[in-house]
């Protein structure tokens, strides 16, 4: 769902780095800072998988078209939304600068539909009221706890997807993009991001359930019993784990990933190569706007960019993708951590955990 310059008009996309830019803000400020240190492991490790998995485009199946995932629920329920918020925006900031993924001048639309509907309206309008519900309780408390968190990921992935889809609608349409109608654009980019958003939310319950079994105080309102403490694994064997993983999807599956163009894409595009309908079918080269504010921000996208599309420059060698995927998880992993401790959103505790 990364936007291109080109589907925005500069008043619009200066819109956009505002209500995002507001949000980071206020996400700062309010941000706990009597967060023990031990959290911030967590942080960065949490937002260097979802860099990661951002890389892994998974099939739709009879579309011809694919979908990553977006992550703002996955942080939101480990992280809370201000900190989950401020990951994304750092992930999403890396892969523009670094990676050529998505407009420098479109960034602040991005951040928006990607990361405000998954960590504020899914955490406070999904996450929390089922996680604090009496749903499943019939079940017994274990049981209840994983079909909440089943609930609330498969729900809250599908209903902000939604939302971030038709955001990117509404953002083309006040440009006054005539190639994009807003029906058809609707009709094209909702039932494609619902089935996106499905995928991401059984991989966003399968890391929850993980991290419940292991260390179930990490999930935000999440009632932990006595009994579920004596089964917890180290944090350090929580933080290993979710490295190790992160290094294996950056690193190793982002090679395998589906070469279908992603939603946004394919309702622009379509995939007649594929064999599949060419939708709207816009010629990539010569669609959208194009402004002084955009060849601007292109030029300084081109200068920053050392893996851009995720590859060495003028290289289709796949160990680029792999190099892509470790130092870009690494990267954001240490910037987080560095903006972390220069804001001081966290401070030692007396008691660490384990």
């Amino acid at each position: 769902m990364h936007m291109a310059d080109a589907l925005l008009a500069p008043a619009v996309a200066i819109t956009m780095y505002a209500a995002s830019g507001v949000t980071a803000g206020i996400s700062a400020h309010k941000l706990n800072k009597d967060e023990e240190t031990s959290k911030l492991p967590t942080m960065a490790v949490t937002a260097a998988l979802v860099f990661a998995g951002q890389m892994i485009n998974y099939t739709i199946p009879g579309t011809g078209s694919s979908g990553h995932m977006c992550g703002g629920m996955l942080l939101s329920a480990l992280l809370g939304p201000q900190a989950g918020f401020l990951s994304m925006v750092v992930i999403l900031a890396i892969q523009c600068l670094f990676f050529a993924d998505g407009g420098l001048m479109a960034l602040g639309a991005n951040i928006w539909n990607m990361a405000f509907y998954g960590c504020f309206v899914g955490y406070y309008l999904i996450w929390r009221p089922i996680m604090k519900s009496n749903l499943f309780q019939k079940m017994g408390e274990a049981a209840a706890t994983r079909a909440k968190i089943i609930l609330a990921s498969i729900l809250g992935c599908v209903v902000t997807l939604q939302l971030g889809a038709f955001s990117v609608v509404l953002e083309t349409t006040i440009s006054g993009i005539t190639e994009l109608p807003f029906g058809t654009f609707v009709a094209l980019m909702l039932p494609i991001h619902l089935a996106i958003g499905l995928v991401e939310g059984l991989i966003t319950s399968a890391v929850l359930l993980f991290v419940n079994e292991a260390r179930p105080e990490l999930l935000r309102d999440n009632e932990v019993s006595e009994r579920d403490g004596k089964k917890k694994m180290s944090l350090k064997g929580v933080i290993a784990v979710l490295a190790v993983v992160t290094l294996v999807v950056g690193g190793g599956l982002s090679l395998i990933a589906s070469s279908n163009p992603d939603g946004l894409e394919w309702a622009l595009f379509g995939n007649e190569d594929g064999g599949y309908a060419a939708n709207m079918g816009l010629d990539e080269e010569e669609f959208g706007l194009s402004s002084p504010l955009s060849e601007s921000a292109q030029k300084v996208q081109d200068s920053v960019a050392f893996l851009p599309d995720y590859a060495f420059k003028d290289n289709e060698s796949a160990i680029g993708t792999t190099v892509s995927g470790i130092v870009g998880s690494l990267i954001v992993a240490a910037v987080v951590v560095i903006i972390c401790i220069l804001g001081g959103f966290f401070r030692k505790k007396k008691t660490a955990v384990a």
